[in-house]
């Protein structure tokens, strides 16, 4: 059991101290996460590293506290964190009140919208909430490895299934959100 595992089950029996334990161990990573989601914001973008990272550490440590069954599940659950942070920025500066008007954001490849640094996040976040409507596990699989950036190694251990089934699953829910997006079938 991982030095983060044992301060997560701390953390969960009430302990007084645990959370002040568990951000030192863990924020150097949640940083590096939050920078590489980061990068692939516009340019001009205002929100730093650091901040997304106090934001979702306040959401994962904040009242009630939560109960998370190992370091995998705690980063899963951070990822969800900042993927929903990027969302609801996104959705403030294109709100009409904040002078923002959505326009669309033409997907020439499906890796674009893993890799691609003008990715359209709501559209992407739409088309997300669909899948995990169809196949939930395979949502969880695109949030671990878009949003926490974790290989398909770490998503294959944490979701149960074989390096080769996630690879699989991985190219399906590309081609998927590809789909989706430039189909424009998450359009209100």
């Amino acid at each position: 059991m991982s030095d983060v595992t044992r301060i997560l089950n701390a953390i969960e029996r009430g302990e007084a101290g645990a959370t002040d334990r568990l951000l030192p161990l863990v924020y150097e990573e949640l940083r590096l996460l939050a920078a590489q989601k980061l990068s692939h914001e516009p340019p001009g973008q205002t929100l730093q590293a650091t901040a997304l990272v106090h934001e979702v550490y306040l959401r994962l440590v904040g009242d009630p506290p939560r109960s998370w069954e190992n370091r995998g599940h705690f980063f899963a659950a951070a990822a969800e964190a900042m993927r929903r942070i990027l969302v609801e920025r996104a959705r403030r500066k294109r709100s009409l009140k904040q002078g923002g008007a959505r326009h669309r954001v033409e997907v020439e490849e499906a890796d674009l919208v893993i890799d691609g640094p003008s990715v359209d996040l709501l559209a992407l976040d739409e088309a997300l909430t669909r899948l995990a409507a169809e196949d939930g596990p395979l949502a969880e699989l695109v949030k671990l490895r878009y949003f926490a950036g974790l290989s398909l190694e770490q998503v294959a251990e944490i979701q149960g299934i074989t390096r080769r089934t996630a690879t699989s699953h991985w190219a399906y829910a590309r081609a998927y959100l590809h789909r989706m997006i430039t189909d424009g079938e998450t359009a209100p």
